[in-house]
């Protein structure tokens, strides 16, 4: 047993998938970002990422599994750079919880430490940073329907649901004991005018969910993305909201110990204006209301974040990380009131 996997069950496994045969080698744990245990594992010559969920699983983790190997099935073929997927194991049985092979990719998080060309050349930075807008674009280009995804979510009323639900996650850690509440300041206002400044209507797609710096790996010899990860909240939605959450996230000279996101050096990358403005060269959505998606993904993964605030008031999480959190939710909900004021 390695990290949670069995290595003679997945070799098993692997022989029914018609893989390269041979004994299975755990060759590194990788490092994820997310609590889901990445293993690089050899067989046969061939290197593959194994994916499978935290040993004490959460709820739902399988099912999450089942959804992130789907679509990156889905995606073979599209503009969206992302892991091939090799095979994937929907049944629990075999290691404990659901799990896919993927190949694995030459690539850097660039929140870890970015390759040495994009250190040197800040046209490097730029073009990384114009990458992201075209990632985002290249996923709500994706034409869910025809890959196979058309039932993956529920798009009807995506964004009308989107304040009560987050404002109902936010109400529900007032049952943690030990946590106030009441420590977001602007988070009921953010709500206010998201609900008075809706967009009447939009175009459903595919939405990555978690779209980000932290969430990408850039090609180490070229400015480039060479694939997008962490595919844990896909659905199918507005993808606008996937531009929001990048303008949201993207790093800025406000107070650096409440950003969401953090890449070093800066200099270089374009701005978030820099940004909308390369999305709507790749894109024929309608940006006239990108301040609203900005918005509401401030209050989401503002809200998000002040879960483990609540979670280490109760005594169920590490305080440091929590205040930590709390202080990058509070930074959020500024940058909120910011977009608001100047919308």
């Amino acid at each position: 047993m390695t990290e949670g996997v069995d290595l003679d069950r997945l070799a098993a496994w692997m022989d029914g998938e018609g893989l390269p045969g041979g004994p299975v080698r755990a060759v590194q744990r990788l490092g994820g970002g997310t609590q889901n245990i990445l293993l690089l594992v050899e067989r046969g010559g061939q290197r593959y990422v194994l994916r499978r969920p935290p040993l004490h699983k959460r709820e739902g983790s399988d099912e999450t599994m089942r959804r992130e190997a789907r679509v990156l099935g889905a995606l073979t073929g599209t503009d969206v750079p992302h892991p091939r997927l090799v095979a994937a194991c929907p049944d629990p049985g075999v290691l404990g919880a659901a799990f896919y092979l993927m190949d694995p990719v030459d690539g850097v998080n660039p929140t870890v430490g970015l390759p040495q060309g994009y250190r040197d050349h800040a046209t490097w930075r730029w073009r990384l940073g114009l990458a992201m807008a075209d990632g985002a674009a290249a996923i709500g280009a994706v034409d869910h329907v025809a890959v196979g995804l058309g039932d993956l979510g529920r798009p009807e009323g995506y964004l009308e649901r989107q304040v009560d639900r987050w404002r109902g996650q936010l109400e529900s850690y007032a049952r943690l004991p030990g946590y106030p509440g009441h420590t977001l300041p602007g988070v009921a206002d953010a709500a206010e005018w998201l609900d008075r400044n809706r967009p009447h209507s939009s175009r459903p797609g595919l939405i990555h969910g978690d779209y980000h710096l932290a969430n990408v790996l850039c090609a180490p010899a070229r400015p480039a993305l060479a694939a997008v990860v962490d595919w844990e909240l896909t659905t199918i939605g507005d993808p606008l909201v996937d531009l929001g959450w990048l303008l949201a996230t993207w790093p800025s000279d406000d107070d650096a110990s409440a950003r969401a996101v953090r890449v070093e050096p800066w200099d270089g990358f374009p701005t978030p204006a820099d940004l909308v403005a390369r999305y709507a060269e790749r894109s024929d959505r309608d940006l006239a209301a990108v301040a609203w998606y900005e918005v509401l993904a401030c209050y989401k993964l503002g809200i998000i974040l002040e879960g483990t605030h609540a979670r280490a008031a109760a005594g169920l999480a590490d305080p440091a990380i929590g205040d930590h959190l709390h202080a990058q939710a509070l930074g959020l909900l500024a940058r909120a009131a910011q977009r608001i004021s100047g919308a």
